[in-house]
């Protein structure tokens, strides 16, 4: 029996998220580029209620290609307000396009979306240590830093709780609590962050 983020609660679907997603250091761009666009269908909403939509979205996002969503018209628009599948908010399908249109943009400046973003932590997991879930911020310096450099890039959705809870997701910070096992795995994933390039070509 592991002792989890009481935010897991007893489903298991969360758990499974919990256990094996969340807070692990995300480098792949299209792993990246997923979790924007959940984090940002999630506002307003509770984010179990986004992962029970996820492969339904999968399923009407063309697997999350941005290429793909960067180039959705009216039509393709019209059809996904029809997707009970999914979360049918017209402002949120309609930053889909813009979204995955900046996506590709960073992609292009910088060579990948990973080396944008984790520039944010100095190329480097922050280590948090949190006794409870009380003490967790909804907002850092850090995420308003992110999601300012985004709204300049045309984002949409991307305010700095959005950021920060992306950030949680992608292990940027490590916000699993004080006691809970996953802490120190993620903890020891940060190595790979180290062992990867983020800097240089």
């Amino acid at each position: 029996m592991h002792n989890r983020c009481p935010w897991a609660g007893n489903d298991p679907l969360y758990q499974h998220y919990h256990d094996h997603e969340w807070g692990v250091p995300q480098l792949d761009d299209n792993r990246l580029f997923e979790l924007l666009i959940l984090e940002g269908a999630q506002a307003g909403l509770s984010w179990i209620t986004i992962l029970r939509k996820r492969e339904n979205y999968r399923a009407a996002l063309d697997g999350f290609d941005p290429k793909k969503i960067a180039q959705y018209d009216g039509d393709k628009l019209a059809e996904l307000m029809q997707n009970a599948g999914i979360v049918r908010n017209r402002l949120k399908i309609q930053s889909l396009a813009l979204n995955a249109q900046g996506f590709l943009a960073i992609q292009q400046e910088f060579g990948s979306f990973a080396k944008f973003i984790w520039s944010f932590v100095g190329n480097q997991p922050i280590q948090n240590h949190w006794q409870s879930l009380d003490q967790v911020p909804a907002r850092t310096p850090e995420s308003d830093a992110l999601s300012l450099a985004l709204k300049k890039r045309g984002f949409k959705f991307i305010g700095t709780t959005i950021c920060y809870a992306f950030m949680q997701a992608t292990g940027m910070v490590n916000d699993h609590v004080d006691g809970c096992f996953r802490h120190d795995e993620c903890a020891a994933q940060s190595a790979t962050i180290a062992a990867y390039d983020l800097v240089n070509d």
